[in-house]
């Protein structure tokens, strides 16, 4: 998996030195959009081409650096093919964001919200299974004081905070149909997850202490 993130990189980079000696792009390009998809946002070429490689190289280099540092970092082998997964969905989604950001300021526009939906979904979902998998860590998954003083609150919390999001990922979906209420199908589950399973693992370490 590293050879495949690692090569990831290297492209994405290649495609925006490419891009910026090559290719005749604006020299203020569109970088940002409204909640309705609308441009809103600017910045030069060269922070337009190599932002997001750049963003996606920071990203990578602090994801392989977690488990060195974590004392926990036994733990995270345990699950190191799906944390290595979730990294490949990170890196692809900076990559179709990239090629999304660029393709606008080719002139092709769209409503970049709509286009975005999808792979935000993926994301979520990902991120979810993720979390079920995880096992107790200072990094990954749901921390809080009760999960990380028990291996069994961390279990039973996280593999319900990872189904929360991942039911939250396809609630979210019905922003597709309404893209101008994304925000509140994709939040309101999402918030409630996180409330829900904090109260979840307070109660679940009350019970195994009491």
């Amino acid at each position: 998996m590293k050879k495949i993130l690692s090569t990831l990189i290297i492209l994405i980079f290649l495609a925006a030195i490419y891009l910026y000696f090559f290719v005749e792009l604006p020299d203020q390009m569109v970088s940002h959009w409204n909640e309705l998809g609308e441009a809103d946002g600017y910045m030069s070429k060269f922070w337009g081409v190599f932002l997001m490689p750049l963003v996606a190289l920071f990203m990578y280099l602090m994801f392989m650096f977690i488990p060195r540092i974590d004392p926990l970092k036994k733990n995270i082998e345990s699950f190191r093919k799906y944390f290595d997964r979730f990294i490949l969905a990170i890196m692809l989604f900076f990559v179709y964001i990239y090629v999304l950001t660029i393709t606008w300021n080719f002139g092709i526009t769209y409503n970049m919200t709509s286009a975005i939906l999808p792979a935000v979904i993926l994301l979520l979902w990902f991120a979810g299974d993720l979390t079920k998998k995880a096992k107790r860590n200072w990094f990954i998954g749901i921390r809080t004081p009760w999960t990380l003083s028990s291996d069994e609150v961390w279990d039973k919390t996280n593999k319900l905070g990872g189904s929360l999001i991942q039911a939250s990922a396809v609630i979210s979906c019905i922003g597709i149909i309404f893209p101008d209420y994304f925000i509140w199908f994709l939040m309101v589950p999402l918030l409630g997850s996180v409330l829900g399973t904090l109260i979840y693992s307070y109660l679940i370490f009350k019970k195994i202490s009491d």
